[in-house]
């Protein structure tokens, strides 16, 4: 099913004109845009941050934000913004999603990724998604499902609902979660929602480190984030930042989040 969904996805035709940051490029009902990095020669494979809006956000919405567009440009890198087929994205356990398996998500991330890759100079080995808020719950149910898929995952406040799976599909992956510490929206214990409950932050690090075989404590971050690390015996990361505040994005956490897992040799 998921290889009859994602060829019927790419077998339709292209719209006649291009897409960009300004134009949505087209899969089925479907959307993303994508901004290359300014001054891009159009030939030279550059990586990608692709990043997945919160609840009732969109491509074109995240394609506006002229501060975080700059970060990811003049880190050399492409922006792809992805768009959720409705006002939030399909994840298990969510109000509107409890007896749902995502997989309609996950075909959609396999088939933005594959038609970038065929319309634009992208560099799918070295690729870091991300996300925010109910983006940041669809980052992990992608680590989760697909971690073939990028060579890092950056949630920022959100998490499974719920509770954490038992377990994941491998490759173990490369996870960097960050996090509000007072954070009153996505807390980090959760808050109950309709007939579910928002997940626990620290039930989902620890599935996660049992799952991988992460060991250790590296304390590190920045001047705005205290991480502490742990890694798996193939070297892969989990770790986890604290940022004093509560439910907001910076652009800087993804910044972090790339030239971490850059200077480990994972982009």
């Amino acid at each position: 099913m998921r290889a009859l969904l994602l060829s019927a996805l790419l077998s339709l035709p292209l719209p006649a004109l291009g897409c960009g940051p300004d134009t949505d490029c087209k899969l089925g009902n479907r959307h993303y845009r994508i901004a290359m990095p300014e001054g891009h020669d159009g030939a030279t494979r550059v990586g990608a941050v692709v990043f997945a809006h919160g609840y009732r956000g969109s491509a074109a919405g995240m394609m506006r934000n002229t501060g975080f567009r700059k970060t990811i440009s003049d880190m050399g890198l492409a922006l792809i913004a992805v768009k959720s087929a409705r006002d939030d994205w399909v994840i298990p356990n969510a109000p509107r999603d409890k007896a749902n398996d995502g997989a309609v998500e996950f075909d959609y991330f396999d088939a933005v990724i594959a038609d970038a890759a065929d319309r634009f100079a992208i560099d799918t080995d070295k690729m870091l998604v991300t996300g925010f808020s109910a983006g940041g719950m669809m980052v992990w149910n992608l680590a989760c499902a697909r971690p073939d898929l990028f060579a890092g995952f950056a949630p920022i406040s959100g998490t499974f609902w719920l509770e954490p799976p038992e377990s994941c599909d491998t490759p173990v992956a490369n996870i960097i979660h960050i996090h509000g510490d007072s954070d009153p929206t996505v807390p980090l214990t959760g808050r109950p929602i309709a007939d579910t409950h928002q997940g626990d932050v620290g039930e989902s690090l620890a599935m996660y480190k049992e799952f991988g075989g992460f060991s250790g404590q590296e304390r590190g971050g920045t001047s705005a984030l205290d991480c502490n690390a742990q890694r798996n015996p193939d070297g892969k990361l989990l770790e986890f930042c604290l940022f004093e505040g509560g439910h907001s994005f910076r652009s800087s956490f993804v910044s972090y989040a790339w030239d971490r897992l850059a200077a480990l040799g994972k982009l």
